[in-house]
């Protein structure tokens, strides 16, 4: 009896080493899935593939960034007098989804350029922070050129990121930032408490570092039940944003609901206001 009991005392010693080590092992291994897919996680729509049916709202446009990529884009020109809106999406979007907008904007008058980032349908390349920051840039200076008109930036979800600091760095008339965030820094460490992001993390998107360089009029749109980017994101990137800025928070919107008739209402009034504004 004393030899089952020491036998079974020394099994139980060893499973309450090797047990830990096995837990360690799976973090780790959890810890290397999440870094080497971290791409594909933030950039979810660069493997969509468009129907070969879709009707387009715009003329197709290419735009060439000066590290040497092709963007594909959809253009609705506007009158002449009447700005133009430059839109980044969200991660998971499509130019083509955005119609609506476009058509809205164009019975007022008002243009609009959206562009598929790098690595995204129709466009060459691979998508990385860098790489969007850069495409920003190439799409405003592209725009400035063809349209002749003063450009409204328009961000939603990561293209906040891109709206930001293409406003930081060009002479924007106003930037509309749909679903912001402080950083994705901070909204992957909320969604992955567990893991140490910010020694993993390849695109962290800081607009908290950036948003002091933009001076222009904003308007800040969030859903109060937003699940992907929280609320108190997109509050503490506006409580940080230079004047002059409004924020408007819509209860019943979470983050894939957020464009409806009136919120694209409230866009349009916004856009209107910086028409009157301008001399």
């Amino acid at each position: 009896m004393k030899g089952t009991r020491g036998h079974a005392a020394v099994s139980a010693t060893r499973l309450l080493l090797i047990l830990p080590l096995m837990a360690a092992f799976v973090y780790l291994a959890l810890v290397g899935l999440v870094y080497f897919s971290q791409r594909a996680l933030l950039f979810p729509g660069a493997s969509a593939t468009p129907s070969p049916e879709r009707a387009r709202w715009g003329e197709n446009v290419s735009i060439q960034t000066p590290d040497g990529e092709a963007l594909h884009g959809l253009y609705s020109q506007g009158e002449f007098d009447k700005p133009c809106v430059l839109l980044f999406f969200g991660n998971g979007d499509l130019v083509d989804n955005y119609g609506f907008l476009a058509r809205a904007l164009a019975a007022r008058g008002v243009g609009m350029l959206a562009i598929s980032y790098r690595g995204y349908p129709e466009s060459t390349g691979s998508p990385s922070e860098k790489g969007l920051l850069t495409d920003g840039i190439a799409a405003f200076d592209w725009l400035s050129v063809r349209s002749k008109s003063k450009i409204i930036v328009l961000g939603r979800s990561l293209g906040t990121g891109v709206a930001v600091n293409t406003a930081g760095q060009r002479p924007a008339l106003g930037v509309i930032l749909v679903s912001p965030y402080l950083s994705v820094l901070s909204v992957a460490q909320t969604h992955y408490p567990f893991f140490p992001v910010a020694l993993l993390i390849k695109d962290p998107f800081r607009s908290d570092l950036k948003i002091a360089k933009v001076r222009q009029p904003k308007l800040f749109i969030h859903g109060r039940r937003d699940d992907s980017i929280p609320l108190s994101s997109g509050e503490a990137l506006y409580r940080i944003a230079p004047e002059p800025k409004r924020m408007l928070i819509y209860d019943g919107s979470g983050h894939n609901d957020i464009f409806n008739d009136s919120m694209v209402g409230d866009v349009i009034r916004f856009i209107e206001t910086l028409r009157r504004d301008v001399p």
